[in-house]
């Protein structure tokens, strides 16, 4: 019902994203994406690409006048440093030779992807395996949420951890805290556990390297029902895994209590219930992280996900020349020493996807009226029961 679509290399001329499924009327400005695509690019520890790009969205068609109509939505991204790479990137055939990049990175889609597509260059691998892609994914994740609004479903993220520097176990950051978290350097929301993360990150950028770390996503206001236990390929949180499994460097995700409670025995790992008149059921505590069945159950969405550290390093680890078959060092691209902050941004983005996508399939509408009556229908269904 919500069909989504990204195009584009990391230094070719733009990045084009493209989305299907909102229905009409929906207010959508491209002031509103660009917050998002701002916020993507937070964070200590971002590379000189961020001081290059300043990105902004353009609306190409299915708004008219401020209002979604409809017709599948398609946005436009340029990147400002293709003014550097019109020749190498060029899709036209230039006169100019080239020098193949040759160097696979460890880690990176380099190797494989060459192999797999039976080409002689790893540029051509590389870049659309860049993680510049999910600038467009931010953008499609902002209409999403954008759609969520209309529900009272807000989405918010934040730093746990980055390389051995861990945020205590606290509150989760609400609504209302997202300008605080956005204002922190590495956008946790435990300033005294920020220092530690600032200096994980000096640290590593002193030794050439790079560092990864663990980021929360959290969705408040999503009602029960959301997803289905019929089907694997319908439940929330087996689409909520693949989508933050998509995002680049990516390697672990979870959701709620997630792996401790494979060391917990039943009565510490799942959720009680209680009933109040003011509210209807509820739970106890929120370890399922708002998911059980393979539905949303009322209480706020909570995923996590690990992010390992990015594979291009300024000192470049050992590889093989495909060419020579020599042992060499890997290649270096221009790149971060920690993108977590941002990778969290990016982790609203996919949620925002997976949530908006359920959301249709429950609620059907072709426009943003009837969408939202047959909403308040199902809430109004759910309530006293």
């Amino acid at each position: 019902m919500l069909k989504y679509l990204t195009a584009g290399e990391s230094h070719g001329r733009a990045l084009v994203a493209l989305i299907e499924g909102i229905p009409a009327g929906l207010p959508l400005t491209a002031d509103f994406i660009d917050k998002d695509l701002a916020r993507r690019q937070l964070g200590f520890g971002r590379g000189g690409r961020m001081r290059i790009e300043k990105d902004r969205a353009q609306i190409i068609s299915g708004v008219r006048h401020g209002l979604t109509i409809g017709s599948p939505i398609s946005l436009l991204i340029n990147n400002r440093d293709w003014e550097n790479w019109s020749e190498k990137m060029a899709v036209e055939p230039v006169d100019t030779e080239f020098d193949r990049a040759t160097r696979p990175r460890p880690g990176h889609a380099d190797l494989t992807g060459l192999l797999k597509t039976d080409q002689k260059d790893v540029r051509n691998i590389l870049e659309r395996a860049s993680a510049r892609e999910t600038a467009a994914k931010t953008a499609l994740g902002a209409a999403a949420k954008r759609l969520l609004e209309e529900l009272g479903v807000t989405i918010v993220s934040h730093v746990i951890g980055i390389g051995s520097a861990r945020a205590p176990a606290a509150a989760l950051p609400g609504p209302s805290d997202l300008d605080a978290v956005d204002g922190s350097p590495v956008r946790c929301f435990a300033a005294g556990a920020a220092e530690k993360m600032g200096a994980e990150i000096k640290a590593a950028a002193a030794e050439k390297d790079t560092v990864g770390g663990i980021f929360e996503v959290i969705a408040y206001g999503c009602p029960p029902g959301l997803g289905s236990y019929t089907s694997w390929d319908k439940r929330l949180n087996a689409n909520l895994c693949q989508a933050l499994a998509g995002i680049p460097a990516i390697k672990g995700v979870e959701i709620g209590a997630g792996f401790s409670l494979g060391e917990r025995r039943g009565s510490a790992a799942h959720d009680e219930i209680e009933y109040r008149d003011s509210e209807g059921y509820r739970r106890t505590t929120n370890r399922a992280g708002g998911i059980e069945g393979g539905m949303s159950n009322g209480e706020p969405i909570v995923v996590r996900a690990a992010m390992k550290p990015i594979p291009t390093l300024g000192s470049g680890l050992q590889t093989v020349d495909v060419e020579s078959k020599e042992t060499v060092t890997a290649m270096s691209e221009r790149s971060d020493i920690c993108a977590v902050p941002a990778a969290a941004v990016i982790g609203e983005a996919a949620m925002a996807l997976v949530l908006a996508q359920a959301a249709l399939e429950k609620f059907g509408g072709d426009s943003l009226n009837e969408f939202l009556r047959n909403h308040r229908g199902y809430l109004d269904q759910i309530a006293g029961r």
